[in-house]
């Protein structure tokens, strides 16, 4: 029987990963805070454009929506990418990961201004880097590792 071992220090790569538990939590609680402002009834995504014009807490609701809406697209590749190359490089993904957190806790901040340049203020650029790092870590590995099993 084949066993599989986790390599020591993976259990960064498990608290980092569990942190985007954390991260959808505050968002959903910001998106929930914003939607009773505005008002906007469920099954409602968004506000209507025409509300969201007229009404800045509508607006506002609109870009707390968007946010996590742009987290919740992001997070496969990101859970994939941090699982993955924490296997080879726990470390290394484990900061790569915990940057992507940070830097998607402040996009929420500025987006949830109710002004989307905001978002990109300071959280953007730092969301960038993680996801970047951890993209560029985990298509290396998997270049790499899948050579080593092909030749």
């Amino acid at each position: 029987m084949a066993s599989f071992v986790l390599p020591t220090n993976y259990a960064y790569v498990a608290l980092v990963a569990s942190g985007t538990m954390w991260l959808n939590f505050f968002q959903m609680e910001t998106v929930s805070f914003a939607r009773k402002a505005a008002g906007v009834k469920y099954p409602n995504y968004m506000a209507d454009n025409n509300l969201a014009e007229k009404d800045p807490k509508a607006y506002k609701f609109n870009c707390c929506q968007r946010a996590h809406a742009n987290t919740l697209e992001a997070m496969p590749t990101f859970l994939f990418a941090l699982l993955y190359s924490g296997l080879y490089l726990p470390r290394v993904s484990a900061t790569f990961g915990a940057i992507w957190l940070v830097g998607r806790f402040l996009y929420t901040l500025g987006y949830a201004t109710g002004d989307p340049k905001k978002r990109n203020t300071s959280g953007g650029v730092i969301h960038f880097i993680g996801y970047l790092g951890l993209m560029l870590t985990a298509t290396y590995l998997a270049g790499t590792k899948t050579y080593n099993l092909l030749f």
